[in-house]
């Protein structure tokens, strides 16, 4: 299963041919030097093996996006709880042409309601990086309440954490 489209956008589940898109995404440094980047092609090789198995094993992933005439825009999704708290995390990556757009929000909305509808969960965790404004405002604007600050290992930064809810 799937989250639902938005009005600009749908999802679809990684694939094994599709390492040009990873590459383009998790290989973009601006896309990922706040969450441990950049990373090089066997990372983004790893990375999406790891989001097929997600998907493969937990019927979730950080699924890729796609305007509706067929661009690729990024991807949002869901992944497993870490061992120290409760709730799926959602995390959204947004190619650097499609930022401020709101995109991650419309796509994280959808993503959310996936959550807590099909999935039964209570509660979604979310970060990011101390310096991104952006992810914040997303996380502030969708109803996420502020939990604490804990390590994030890639980065070495102590990063917001925050819940929401059902």
């Amino acid at each position: 299963m799937l989250p639902a489209p938005t009005p600009r956008l749908t999802f679809r589940t990684w694939r094994d041919d599709d390492l040009l898109l990873a590459l383009a995404l998790f290989g973009d440094p601006r896309v990922t030097v706040k969450v441990g980047g950049p990373f090089d092609d066997a990372q983004v090789r790893a990375r999406l093996a790891t989001e097929i198995a997600t998907e493969r094993e937990h019927g979730y992933q950080y699924w890729p996006m796609f305007l509706h005439d067929g661009a690729h825009v990024g991807c949002c999704g869901l992944k497993p709880p870490a061992a120290h708290r409760p709730g799926l995390e959602l995390g959204f990556y947004l190619l650097a042409d499609h930022w401020g757009r709101g995109f991650a929000t419309e796509a994280a909305r959808s993503v959310i309601a996936f959550a807590f509808d099909t999935l039964g969960e209570t509660s979604v965790f979310a970060g990011h990086h101390p310096e991104n404004v952006g992810s914040r405002e997303v996380l502030v604007k969708l109803g996420f309440r502020y939990l604490r600050h804990e390590l994030y290992p890639p980065t070495g930064l102590q990063h917001p954490g925050y819940e929401l809810t059902r």
